[in-house]
Parts: C-alpha cells; structure tokens; sequence
C-alpha cells in the first residue's frame, strides 16, 4: 500500500514536468498517431488491391491507389520529423526544467549536506540521471501510444481477416506481458545500481582532476591510477549486470517474437489447406503481424528506457526530498539598520552529534568593535564564525545580533550583512571582473575598481594580459595564492557589510602587503563589528579585544597589552612568534 502511495506520487510529480510544454506534448502524440494510422493502412490498401482493383482490372483506381500512398508516406515524413524534432525539444526542455529545479534546491542546502555527498555524484545525479530521466519523458509515451494503437489497430483488422489466427494472438500477448512484467524489476534494480556506480567513478575523477597537482607533488600517479582502476572496475561489473538482465530480455522477447510468426504460418498453412483461407489473405495477415510485432520491439526498447529513467527520476525524488536543516521558520522577519552586537549565550555546537567543538560558549562583541580570536587549531575559532551567519546550526543556547535571535530573521538579510573572507578562497573559473562583482552584483565597473584598489590588487591585475577581463581558470588556478587572497578580500570591500569576518585573510600575502591591507582593513572595520581569527598575532595587536580559545573553550580575554602581562597562552603564542 505504502509502495503503491509513492509510485502514484512518483507519477504526479513526473505527469507535473509535462504541463508547461502540453502544446508540444499534446502535438508529438497526435503526430504519432497519425503514424501509426498510416502504417496500419498500408496492408489493408494493399489487400484490397489485390483482391479488387488487379483481379477487376481497374488499373486507374490502382495507381490512383498507389500514388496516395506515395503521399502519405511523404505526409509520414514530415509527421516523424515532426516527432524527432519537437518530441525530443520537449524532452530537452523537461530536462532544463528538472536540472533548474535540482539546482535551485541544492542552492537552499545546508552546509552539512554538502559535508556529506561529493560534489561528482551531485554531477552525475544533474547530467547523467536527467540525460536518462529525459530520454524517458519524450519516448516513453510517445513509444506507448503508437505501440497500442497500432497494437489495437492491427488486431481489430486482423479479426476481421481471420479470426482463428486472431487468437493465435490471444494466446500468445499474454504470455510476453508476463515475461516483461517478470523481468521490469530486474532491470530498473541492476539499472539504479549502474547509476549508483557511474556517480561514484565521476565524483573519483572530480576528486583526482582537482587534485592532480597534489598528486604529482607527491608522485602518487600510480596510487591514483589504482584507485580510479577499483572504482572503473566496479563501474564495469555494475555495468555488466545491467547488460546481462538486458540481454535476458532482448533474448527472450526475440524468442517470443519468432515463435509468433512461426505459429501464425503454421496455422495459416494449416486453414489454407483445409479450403479455409487464401494465400492472399495469409499473406495479408502476415503483413499485419509485422506490424503488430514492431511495437512489441518498440515496447522492448521502451523497457530499456523505463529501467534506466525510472531509476534515475527515483534518485531525482531523493535528492529533491532532502531538506535544508537550515531554512527560514514561519514569521522570520528582515534584519535591518543593525548596529552591530553580537551576543553568544551558552552556544553548544558539535558535528554529527559526535565531537563537541564548542560548549556552553557565552561572549559578547559590542557594535563595532574589533574582537579577535586566537589559539591552537581545532579550537572552534572558525566554527564560532560559521555559526553566526547560521551556516551551521547550534546544538543549544543562542546566537544574537542587536538582540534578535539569529533564528527569528531571514537567512538572506542576515547573511546580506555579514562579509567573510575565508583561509580557503575559492574563485569561480570566470575574470576577475566577475569574481570581484560576486561580492555585489550589481556593483558598476568604477565600484569594482575601487574596491580592487582598496584591497590592493587593481596595479596587479592591470598587469595581467587582459586587465580585469583576464580568465583566472578553475578555481584561481592561474593566478598566484595572494592574488586569489587579494581579489577575495575586494569582493568584501565591494559588500561593504556591516558585520566583517576574517579567518586568516592575509595568510597568503607576504608581510609588506599584507601590512598595506591591514591599513585598509582597519579602516573597513572603523564603526563595524568585525570579527578577525588570526595565527599572525601582528594582525590582532590593535583589536579592542582578543580571545583565546582551545579545545576547553575561552580561556583568555582581553587586549594584547593586557594578554602579554598575564603571561599566559597568548603571550607564550606572541614570543614563540616574535622572540621577545
């Protein structure tokens, strides 16, 4: 029953894709129809003038015949271009709107499910799947349609022709359909699992392409090429099952198939000889039994495409039915003309429920202060940052910003007044131009350049080939680690917010321009609150306050002045830093 609920619901949610295109819908089935019906004539205009029109010698009306024949073939044409054409533009156009809808639901996911599924097997479920789900979508009804009328079609003529070759028929549909039921199963499973495999051999070369560099620098070609080879190999086997309920199917259908034909000539042979039938007439039948059996192998292919499309929209299902653990709760309002505070009240936070990275944390930054944070890695400082901007959510206690609980505003006006520049800098594979305007995108080409300027890049890349239209390849790739750095701390200039979180900003850059930033750095954050997590102590002598953090929470507090006379964990950070 439970199964039964789900494929009706699998059914409305694919009959849904169907509805913006029904003019394209409704215009590929009729043209299949008519196909269908010219195919059906074809033995029926045949019959009669063999069995009228030559024995009557009325040659006329024969030719006539045939040349309206002739053009309904011609007719046939353009009704099968029509079918190609359109029927698969529908089908590209169902594909773009899943692959859209996939895409704006992924966009709405948290960043702990992104920690979860590997950026290739999302590519594969966005190209491979949909390819398949589309492939579905256009040949699927199309291939029924014609495939019943013309199974319909040609029995009802056939009755007419003889009915004791008719249940010829009757006897022997059944037994295919059961055949086909028999084996659907089989092959949308082995089909699901090639899906599951092909995703898995995807996400292994997105992992290895990007990683190709790090590869060579340590000369583990060959282990890669294992790895890639374990994965092809189970690529291969899931691939090989696949093909083997496949070819059951094909075979046994073929079986079917031949047998059908072999019994009609047998039993027709057998009327002829008892005065009970013609030859004409045999041959008649026979014709229609051709037709009768192309959408029987029309349903083979159908069954092909069903297997893998059914498999692939199933995986679409499960995708589309996650949901963000992070999203907007009803009533959210907009965080507007903030000042700034930011108040941790006993935050708890751990990933998985496994590792508590922090515990009954409890802090308050005053609007537009500079706090830093510092300490050993693994002490929480970066997770502390994701969870303000709520990319992340807190096991307990709250988080607020002039008072309003960062779970009663909407995610896009809170993150819209929260700039970060991150360690890890990722650029788009685009120019510079665009990689800086990701930070407003709507900002002019004199805004752009501004901010280049303030975050001291624009004499660099006036330097480059093609100024701010030079292509930065994948990921930044041909740009050096302080370029990167520097065009992503343009894009906050550009943002502008009100609210600034550095995590090791100037990591990359070297020391002078990495001093000439912090002058514009400090004069982004005059009447901002910003938040600055630093290994380079000189980057956070000047912040109104520091916290030192470790794996037992805050454990220091207060300015660098103050830290250095306590003589505890920052300033034994600060002299093994400057050896004072």
């Amino acid at each position: 029953m439970k199964k039964d609920r789900a494929a009706r619901g699998a059914g409305r949610q694919f009959i849904s894709y169907y509805r913006p295109h029904r003019g394209l819908f409704a215009l590929d089935m009729a043209c299949a129809l008519m196909i269908a019906a010219i195919d059906l004539s074809f033995p029926v205009v045949s019959r009669y003038a063999m069995t009228s029109l030559l024995p009557g010698k009325q040659f006329g009306v024969f030719f006539a015949v045939m040349g309206a024949l002739v053009l309904a073939y011609l007719l046939r044409g353009v009704f099968e271009y029509i079918v190609t054409y359109w029927g698969h533009t529908q089908g590209v156009r169902m594909e773009a709107d899943m692959r859209r809808d996939l895409f704006t639901h992924l966009q709405k996911m948290s960043f702990s499910f992104f920690d979860r599924h590997r950026t290739g097997q999302l590519m594969s479920r966005m190209t491979n799947d949909l390819f398949e789900i589309t492939e579905l979508a256009h040949h699927g009804p199309e291939d029924l349609l014609i495939s019943l009328a013309t199974i319909l079609g040609a029995f009802a003529v056939m009755l007419t022709i003889s009915w004791p070759l008719a249940l010829v028929l009757i006897v022997l549909v059944p037994v295919g359909v059961a055949f086909v039921l028999l084996l659907r199963r089989r092959m949308m499973s082995a089909s699901r699992q090639l899906k599951e495999k092909t995703a898995g051999i995807n996400a292994g070369l997105e992992s290895s392409i990007s990683g190709a560099r790090v590869a060579k620098a340590f000369t583990n070609e060959d282990y890669e090429v294992e790895k890639f080879t374990e994965n092809n190999e189970r690529f291969k086997r899931s691939k090989s099952d696949f093909y083997k309920s496949m070819g059951i199917f094909l075979s046994g259908m073929g079986v079917f198939t031949n047998l059908f034909s072999d019994a009609v000539i047998a039993v027709g042979g057998g009327l002829i000889m008892s005065g009970r039938f013609d030859y004409v007439g045999l041959v008649t039948f026979t014709l229609y039994v051709g037709i009768f059996l192309q959408p029987i192998r029309r349903l083979t292919s159908f069954m092909e495409a069903f297997a893998a499309g059914a498999a692939g929209f199933s995986r679409f299902r499960e995708l589309m039915a996650e949901q963000p653990e992070i999203a907007d709760k009803p009533g959210a309002v907009e965080l507007t003309n903030i000042k700034g505070r930011i108040a941790f009240e006993n935050v708890s936070f751990s990933y998985n429920d496994h590792t508590r990275v922090l515990k009954d944390l409890s802090l308050t930054i005053e609007a537009g202060k500079t706090l830093a944070l510092v300490g050993p890695s693994g002490g929480g400082k970066t997770t502390l940052c994701h969870l303000i901007p709520r990319f992340y959510e807190t096991d307990s206690g709250r988080i607020t910003i002039d008072g309003h609980d960062i779970r009663d505003v909407t995610l896009l006006s809170l993150r819209r007044n929260i700039g970060i520049v991150s360690q890890d800098v990722f650029l788009f594979a685009g120019t510079v131009r665009e990689n800086i305007r990701y930070g407003r995108i709507d900002a002019t080409d004199e805004e752009i350049i501004e901010a280049a300027k303030k975050a001291e890049i624009h004499d660099a890349i006036m330097e480059m080939e093609h100024g701010y239209d030079t292509q930065v390849g994948e990921r930044g790739v041909r740009l050096s680690g302080g370029q990167k750095q520097r065009i992503a701390i343009a894009r906050i200039f550009l943002k502008n917010p009100p609210i600034l979180i550095l995590d090791e900003a100037t990591s990359a850059l070297d020391t002078v321009t990495e001093a000439r930033i912090q002058q514009s750095f400090e004069e982004l954050a005059r009447g901002r609150t910003t938040i600055v997590i630093a290994h380079r102590l000189s980057t956070v002598k000047n912040a109104d306050e520091i916290i030192v953090i470790d794996e037992d929470g805050v454990v220091e507090r207060g300015t660098h002045e103050q830290l250095l006379q306590k003589g505890g964990m920052y300033a034994q950070l600060y002299h093994s830093q400057f050896r004072e």
